[in-house]
């Protein structure tokens, strides 16, 4: 019945009666054992090989000596598993041939067992004086670079130049994916220079490390020589090839692979259309990755997390959660990289109900534990305001990369926690992490809001090199901000014009800000100049030079400014503010009447002035680019979007709860020195968030220590933009977008 059963499951159909003939003496024959043998070893079929060897045993044709039929069970035994049968019979085995160890080192090899494969090349050339071939010579090399044995791997290397076998392709190929594996590009290089020939499989080896070691390059001389060769043809080669094209970000060329592929008649499965997503996603191309989704009916957890970081990555971050719920419907199981995506997605729209939400979600499932998911998870409570969530959840986190140290470090940063920002900075020294390029950006940003100058010219000029790390742009702006910040605004055009770095608007506004703050006007007209130059479009210096001419009331100044924003057909985006109550989205513009309370908000506005006034509240009506009289330009002030939507969440949260606002401008003076007071009479800790950085309000001062200082790096982007781009007006978990109040997006 045992062996019935176990026939019936074999595929190669065999039979009792196969068994049988083992045991007849009239017909039986070893080499009839051996193909048996072979055939279950194919077969993984474990149960019915060891009743083959046991017929063998018993019918005394079990010998020592017979080098084919123990490799055969070594064989059979290694590929089922069973590497302690394995090794026993090898062992016993009197005479050994290459081909006994190259099938006990393939069956350790495909055991994950990697480590013992260079012992038994070494055993086998001092014991049995055995020289390797192309074929053991292989498997040792597969070891090493499934392993991570880098110094056995150019010992075995070193073999193979000495043997001549480096000629085999697929020699050549373990090679190859032994310096990929162990991030040894040069070392690639070198055998693509020396050893002749390639195919296929070497492309894809060779194209592959290239890309996930960043030699976009050598990647395209790669694919530059397939196409000559015309060797891309395989679904693994244009997988790698359209990941070179989301690597470079390069549409043309991607829609040229993609009208190539097509041509050829390859079929698109789930991991094709994943690349070919993600490269339209990266190329900043999302119809052609929707089109590509749609067309495509079968997906999986993969190609659904594609679609939403594709989604993410050209800020359609409502378009990525409203996806999500698809893929709840479709029954299809979120992995830590979709969640990511989905947190990030939240981030960017500051919906922290959402993200709340998704949170609980991956503490239930599990996923929190993973460092990628534990990453999203702060960025996204730093983006809403939430900074000692994000430093809770830092402390709880097992494992951390220099991402997560990033984040908390540029969160405290912007947040204004420059102390804090450089406790976690030596903190992440002393855990023997290795700082990064985006790591110093955090790290001079507390030190412009510290005004520690010796301390950030230290970092800029010592510490970032003792790292190996060449100092950027985006450092060198800090620099000029922290010189700025300090007053030194002679020093700081000195530091720009002395430095040989091509400076962008970002930085040159950097020092019109300062020239703006200190009342440098002589300075900061020049600085405009030069910017007005570099940018003639640049509505944020019209901005600063008007507020620079209405602080001194030349309204000529500003009716100038004015007219040349018209002259040049140059819009100002709209003032607007925002907050999220009970998981609802409210808007605001300036002196806003289409809120169903505007009523009521309006007079929570007055009560609030009314209340601010005797603690030294006076309207800052330079803030106001109008010559106009006193009491109107005082009634402009009073219903900013910021106040308003302070007012509103006053009115509807309770009254121990901080308070979150968001802003897609930069704060204006007069909401800034009514906040803090507001702040101390309603006992509030009231949180705003504007285009620059998070300014902390809390009993009558403010975390930004009063200096509103502008974007100074790059991380705006990633880390402070206020974006999105959907039109939908539709309510997807909880977020209203701002289209379904203004009909167009107001931030693009």
């Amino acid at each position: 019945m045992f062996l019935t059963s176990n026939v019936h499951r074999a595929p190669l159909h065999v039979s009792v009666s196969s068994l049988s003939q083992l045991n007849s003496q009239s017909v039986f024959s070893v080499k009839y054992a051996v193909k048996l043998l072979k055939k279950l070893a194919d077969d993984g079929n474990f149960k019915l090989g060891k009743v083959v060897h046991a017929l063998l045993i018993v019918s005394n044709h079990a010998s020592k000596d017979h080098v084919i039929q123990n490799n055969c069970l070594i064989n059979l035994y290694s590929r089922c598993g069973q590497l302690a049968i394995a090794r026993h019979i090898f062992n016993r085995l009197q005479q050994r041939n290459i081909v006994s160890w190259s099938t006990l080192m393939t069956g350790y090899l495909h055991n994950g067992f990697t480590w013992e494969v260079p012992k038994l090349l070494k055993d086998m050339v001092s014991v049995d004086n055995l020289f390797p071939n192309e074929y053991v010579l292989s498997t040792v090399l597969s070891s090493c670079s499934n392993g991570g044995l880098l110094h056995e791997g150019r010992q075995c290397h070193a073999l193979v130049l000495k043997s001549g076998l480096v000629l085999h392709q697929y020699v050549k190929n373990a090679l190859l994916s032994l310096y990929t594996m162990s991030s040894d590009m040069e070392g690639v290089l070198e055998i693509l220079k020396s050893v002749p020939g390639s195919s296929n499989i070497t492309d894809n080896v060779v194209l592959k490390g290239f890309l996930d070691h960043g030699y976009t390059n050598e990647a395209l001389d790669v694919f530059s020589r397939m196409l000559s060769e015309g060797s891309v043809g395989d679904k693994i080669s244009y997988v790698n090839i359209f990941g070179l094209c989301a690597r470079l970000k390069d549409l043309k060329l991607g829609q040229q692979v993609h009208c190539r592929m097509l041509k050829s008649g390859l079929q698109l499965d789930v991991f094709l259309s994943s690349a070919v997503m993600d490269m339209y996603g990266k190329c900043g191309e999302i119809l052609g990755a929707r089109y590509i989704f749609y067309s495509y009916p079968d997906h999986n957890v993969v190609s659904w997390t594609t679609i939403l970081a594709a989604n993410f990555q050209n800020e359609c971050f409502e378009e990525a959660l409203k996806m999500f719920l698809q893929m709840e419907l479709q029954d299809v199981v979120p992995n830590e990289y979709t969640f990511a995506v989905l947190l990030h997605s939240c981030a960017g729209l500051s919906a922290i109900g959402c993200g709340k939400t998704l949170h609980a979600r991956v503490e239930k499932t599990g996923h929190g534990t993973f460092v990628v998911v534990g990453n999203a998870l702060i960025n996204m409570y730093v983006r809403s305001g939430h900074i000692e969530a994000a430093r809770a959840l830092f402390s709880n986190m097992i494992c951390r990369d220099t991402v997560t140290w990033n984040l908390i470090i540029s969160g405290f940063s912007h947040h204004g926690r420059g102390e804090d920002a450089l406790y976690m900075f030596q903190d992440m020294l002393a855990a023997k992490e290795q700082p990064s390029y985006v790591t110093f950006i955090g790290v001079l940003l507390a030190c412009g809001h510290l005004g520690r100058i010796e301390e950030g010219f230290y970092y800029l000029q010592h510490l970032m090199r003792d790292f190996g790390l060449e100092p950027g742009l985006e450092h060198y702006t800090c620099v000029v901000g922290l010189l700025g910040k300090a007053g030194k605004l002679d020093e700081a055009e000195k530091f720009m014009r002395s430095t040989p770095i091509t400076w962008d608007v970002i930085a040159w506004r950097t020092l019109l800000n300062a020239c703006n703050v200190h009342r440098n006007y002589g300075l900061g007209q020049k600085v405009a100049d030069h910017l007005l130059q570099l940018n003639p479009n640049d509505v944020g210096t019209y901005i600063l030079l008007s507020n620079m001419h209405a602080k001194v009331k030349r309204w000529d100044g500003v009716a100038k400014m004015r007219k040349l924003l018209r002259e040049r057909n140059i819009k100002k985006e709209p003032g607007l503010s925002w907050t999220e109550i009970r998981n609802e989205t409210h808007m605001f513009v300036s002196d806003d009447t289409q809120h169903p309370e505007t009523a009521q908000i309006h007079e929570k506005v007055r009560k609030l002035l009314a209340e601010i006034k005797p603690l030294g509240y006076i309207p800052d009506t330079a803030s106001v680019l109008h010559d106009v009289e006193q009491e109107q330009q005082e009634g402009y002030l009073s219903y900013h979007s910021e106040k308003l939507a302070v007012a509103y969440a006053l009115m509807k949260t309770p009254s121990q709860a901080p308070i979150h606002v968001i802003k897609n401008l930069r704060i204006c003076d007069d909401c800034h020195s009514a906040l803090k007071l507001i702040s101390k009479v309603t006992m509030r800790v009231i949180v705003v968030r504007d285009v620059n950085r998070f300014h902390s309000f809390q009993n009558g001062s403010c975390s930004c220590a009063d200096y509103c200082q502008p974007e100074v790096v790059s991380l705006n982007k990633t880390f402070l933009t206020i974006n999105h781009k959907s039109a939908s007006g539709e309510k997807i978990l909880g977020v209203r977008t701002v289209s379904a109040r203004f009909g167009t997006d107001p931030f693009l």
